[in-house]
C-alpha cells in the first residue's frame, strides 16, 4: 500500500471511528433497515418509510437524489448520504475535543 492510501485510510478510520460518528451511522442504519422491512411488510404499496433515512441523512442524501434509478440508487444514496455525514460528524468531534484540550482557561 502506498503512503497516500495509508494515510488516507488512517484519516478515515480516526473520523469515523468517533462515538458520535459511529452512533449516527448505526441510527442511519437502523432506520434504513425499518425502512425496508416496513416497505417489504406493507400490502398496500404505499409506504412512505424511505423518507426517515432520506431525512436523517440530509442534506447530502438530497442532493444525491437527483441521480437517475431506482431502489439501487436510494440505497447508494442512504448509505453514501450518512458516511458523509459521519465523516463530518466525526471531523466536528475532533475538532472540539482538540480545541477543549488547547484552551487555556480551562
Amino acid at each position: 500500500m502506498t503512503d497516500s492510501r495509508r494515510s488516507l485510510t488512517r484519516r478515515l478510520r480516526r473520523t469515523l471511528g468517533n462515538a458520535f460518528a459511529l452512533a449516527y451511522l448505526a441510527l442511519c442504519a437502523a432506520l434504513f433497515v425499518w425502512a425496508i422491512l416496513v416497505t417489504v411488510t406493507d400490502d398496500s404499496g404505499e409506504s412512505m418509510a424511505i423518507i426517515f433515512p432520506l431525512l436523517a441523512t440530509a442534506p447530502t442524501s438530497f442532493v444525491l437524489l437527483l441521480l437517475p434509478g431506482g431502489l439501487a440508487t436510494v440505497v447508494a444514496v442512504v448509505v453514501l448520504g450518512a458516511l458523509v455525514n459521519a465523516a463530518v460528524i466525526g471531523w466536528c468531534a475532533g475538532v472540539l475535543r482538540r480545541g477543549a484540550r488547547s484552551d487555556p482557561a480551562s
